[in-house]
């Protein structure tokens, strides 16, 4: 996947020459390949895998720890919400309930 994402790329950067909106859509399929393509075909599982940063959309953590990370990340603005803003997260609750 990564080879034709590259070759495109290329084409379009060649053809670029000409009319620079190819440039801009070799720029276009390189984010897209980049923001959704890659966690895709990325290999899942080993211990190197979530940094620290959290992976795009909602798939499956590299490995318990990063899971455990960003888990506990939520919880902390979770808890900050509640104590900053107490009528609206107790508002919030209530339509919950109902």
């Amino acid at each position: 996947m990564g080879t034709i994402v590259i070759s495109g790329t290329v084409v379009l950067v060649i053809l670029g020459f000409d009319n620079h909106l190819y440039w801009l859509a070799a720029v276009a399929v390189l984010f897209l390949y980049l923001q959704y393509g890659r966690s895709a075909s990325a290999p899942s599982g080993g211990a190197g895998g979530g940094g620290g940063g959290a992976p795009s959309g909602g798939s499956m953590p590299a490995d318990y720890r990063a899971y455990r990370s960003r888990r506990d990340m939520q919880a902390k603005w979770e808890r900050r919400y509640r104590r900053e803003r107490p009528l609206e997260s107790r508002r919030q609750e209530r339509e919950k309930s109902k």
